[in-house]
């Protein structure tokens, strides 16, 4: 199996596109047509799970956070990017999805929803739509229109979901005046020209713009090709972070804890505000989500379950009347690993997926 045929699967069980602006995920080592049989999946790379990793003889990791984030300006052995050397040096390809996997269907915040039993979840914050795409709208005389749609599509234009080579053309006429100095494909310098041409309509992603359009300029016949280029509204979709929802039936803060102490695998857990209460509505939002304790407030939750949280955005919290439960950052995401791992498997038949014995949260609680 190739390194490729896993890039894909993750991708359509958590789509890149999801992820936060600032975070950094996808493949981030490897060559996707590096063949793979044994991935390891872990919360975070560190030396004792990279160890693992060579023990295990895993030839890739899905690291959920990323273990490259800031730019790195040397890969040195001893220094921070030490361990992507060996990574390297090693042919272990290293993919991370974050919080693109954070706001999937089925993903980390679903994960957490799912052990609170929630009902009728919702985002409880949704994305912002992002912009992906452009038109480009072009004019070029009837008899050239295959070659040089030929010329973007090669480039990258023209694909909406599964199609290829998507556009649209109407016929029209151009009128042009080539004064002095020019050397027109059609027509002559000095004289006003009538053209029967073909507007050529497609779609970009911001991403091929600058080849696109070099494309445009070497295949079509005009010394100067006229074109728009209009960036395109992304199309609104009910994703976000975190979940909101009710719970059935009549349960107690404390009932809840129990439930989720027990389901997450943890001892013990921080709880600000009074756990005895009844707990109607709740919310969740896995790692560090105190910033949308505001957004959890507005929807009158009764209960957050989170990662970890600042002091005064819990004494916060527990002043509404809300009671906060958090479980260390990444204890709130480990759980996620394991569905993943079987997601996976049911994609990628040969391929064996381990989850990391090395892996655990930083702090414990002694």
């Amino acid at each position: 199996m190739k390194l490729t045929d896993l890039v894909d699967a993750m991708e359509k069980i958590a789509p890149t596109r999801y992820a936060e602006s600032w975070d950094n995920v996808g493949l981030l080592v490897g060559d996707p047509q590096q063949s793979i049989t044994r991935a390891m999946l872990t919360i975070d790379y560190t030396p004792e799970v990279a160890a693992e990793v060579v023990e295990q003889k895993c030839d890739v990791v899905i690291a959920y956070h990323p273990p490259i984030f800031e730019a790195l300006k040397r890969l040195v052995v001893g220094s921070t990017g030490g361990s992507m050397y060996e990574a390297i040096r090693r042919g272990i390809a290293i993919y991370s999805p974050h919080t693109a996997l954070d706001v999937a269907d089925g993903g980390t915040n679903d994960l957490l929803a799912d052990v609170l039993e929630l009902r009728d979840r919702v985002p409880l914050k949704l994305a912002q739509p992002k912009v992906t795409q452009c038109k480009l709208v072009t004019f070029v005389p009837a008899e050239r229109a295959d070659q040089v749609s030929r010329a973007l599509f090669d480039a990258g234009a023209g694909r909406i979901g599964q199609y290829s080579s998507c556009s649209f053309q109407t016929r029209g006429t151009d009128t042009f005046f080539g004064e002095e100095g020019t050397n027109p494909a059609v027509g002559q310098t000095g004289k006003l020209e009538r053209v029967e041409e073909i507007r050529l309509e497609t779609v970009v992603p911001l991403t091929k713009v600058e080849a696109v359009i070099r494309a445009l300029r070497q295949s079509h016949p005009y010394e100067e090709p006229a074109f728009d280029l209009n960036q395109l509204a992304a199309p609104p979709e009910a994703i976000g972070l975190g979940r909101v929802g009710k719970l059935p039936g009549d349960v107690t803060g404390e009932m809840l804890i129990n439930r989720i102490k027990r389901e997450l695998e943890i001892d013990h857990v921080l709880v600000a505000g009074d756990a005895s209460r009844l707990v109607r509505k709740a919310a969740v939002c896995a790692g560090a989500c105190g910033s949308l304790l505001d957004d959890a407030l507005a929807q009158d939750v009764d209960l957050y379950l989170t990662g970890e949280m600042r002091h005064h955005d819990a004494l916060k919290a527990a002043a509404r009347g809300m009671t906060v439960v958090c479980t260390l950052h990444s204890n709130s995401e480990r759980a996620s690993l394991k569905r993943l791992a079987q997601r996976l498997s049911d994609q990628l038949k040969p391929m064996q997926f381990l989850l990391s014995r090395q892996d655990r949260d930083p702090f414990a609680v002694m």
